[in-house]
């Protein structure tokens, strides 16, 4: 594993699960049945263990939302030609897409990650500049990217989040654009998760039904091509991944070297995240999963993975969409634990024969 890694991957520590039971009794003493907020309880108490704050508010919320372009396009196994994420970058910094509606509807700022998008966007303000190279090789051909290559773009995003921490952050999301993205996020998968790839396949964009059967022959051969350069979770990243996801991974790692926790959005942002708790399961603690996406696959994963994302909408659009709906519903739970009302303080009867405090 490359020093620059190893010294990442020491500043992240499990969270200090000894604060449980002060923060499962402030819980119990709110003015409510016991566990009657179900899911908002449990999100409260993992976001109190994450940053260690007995007394936790939501400061500022910011999105990440990494581009990157994929040779395995030219396979023909998207619906949309490579030339529409160059220009869902464009309507991202110019504010039209579904992810700046989204965020600004969650209160969280956005920035929009050039990682490896194959177009040349200049100076283009408003885009954070950080291209490795303008797009990643064929997976069906060979590695996607060189072990060089996909440290660069995980350490882009564990800078990332370090910068994101010095400006005050304390929660933040996930996202990604890029076309053909699935078929490397499926690959992925079944190579880190010991799935097959029939039945996490999914349609991606829409695509037709030959197209489907071609897309899971070509992850079929994008795993056998790359199958010996696999050998540890670092590796599968390279040989299998993309730009994006990679950044996704380091954006994952470094928000947990920081103490932040992180919401992750749908099918391609859980590829990255997984890949982060392979190769560092400490990460875990601190991830928040936001949906289920309609894409095929994503349920099992999640399943297998003894996941339970906090939204259910069908949603299968990324760049970030589902995360910025799941920090409302956080952002929820954190306002119950500190604004309600104790029976330790309040004039209201508890349940007969129970104690709270």
């Amino acid at each position: 594993m490359p020093e620059s890694l190893q010294l990442l991957l020491q500043r992240i520590r499990p969270v200090d699960r000894s604060l449980g039971a002060v923060v499962q009794a402030h819980l119990d003493d709110l003015t409510k049945p016991k566990g009657s907020l179900g899911r908002l309880e449990e999100i409260a108490m993992q976001f109190i263990l994450a940053t260690g704050e007995l007394s936790p508010k939501l400061k500022k919320k910011k999105i990440c939302c990494f581009a990157a372009d994929h040779g395995v396009a030219a396979e023909g196994v998207s619906a949309f030609p490579a030339e529409v994420t160059p220009q869902m970058v464009y309507n991202m910094v110019r504010g039209g897409a579904a992810i700046n509606v989204l965020s600004r509807h969650a209160g969280a700022d956005l920035e929009v990650v050039d990682v490896g998008v194959n177009h040349d966007f200049g100076g283009l303000a408003g885009l954070v500049h950080k291209k490795v190279r303008p797009g990643s090789a064929n997976i069906a051909c060979g590695p996607a990217m060189s072990e060089a290559e996909a440290l660069q773009a995980v350490l882009c995003g564990a800078g990332l989040a370090d910068d994101a921490q010095k400006a005050g952050y304390n929660l933040l999301g996930t996202g990604e654009m890029g076309i053909a993205n699935t078929t490397p996020a499926t690959a992925l998968y079944a190579v880190l998760l010991g799935v097959s790839p029939e039945t996490i396949t999914g349609r991606g964009t829409g695509i037709d039904n030959a197209r489907f059967e071609h897309k899971k022959s070509v992850i079929r051969k994008a795993i056998d091509v790359n199958r010996s350069a696999c050998g540890t979770p670092f590796a599968a990243l390279a040989a299998l991944g993309g730009y994006e996801i990679a950044a996704i991974a380091g954006f994952v790692l470094g928000a947990a070297a920081c103490r932040i926790p992180v919401v992750v959005d749908g099918f391609i942002s859980s590829a990255g995240a997984v890949v982060a708790m392979k190769i560092c399961p400490a990460v875990n603690d601190y991830l928040f999963f936001s949906h289920v996406s309609n894409e095929q696959g994503h349920k099992t994963v999640m399943q297998q993975l003894g996941l339970r994302p906090i939204l259910d909408l069908d949603l299968r659009l990324g760049e970030g969409t589902g995360a910025a709906l799941a920090m409302q519903v956080i952002d929820g739970a954190l306002k119950m634990y500190n604004e309600m009302a104790t029976f330790s303080t309040a004039q209201v009867s508890e349940k007969s024969g129970e104690s709270h405090g």
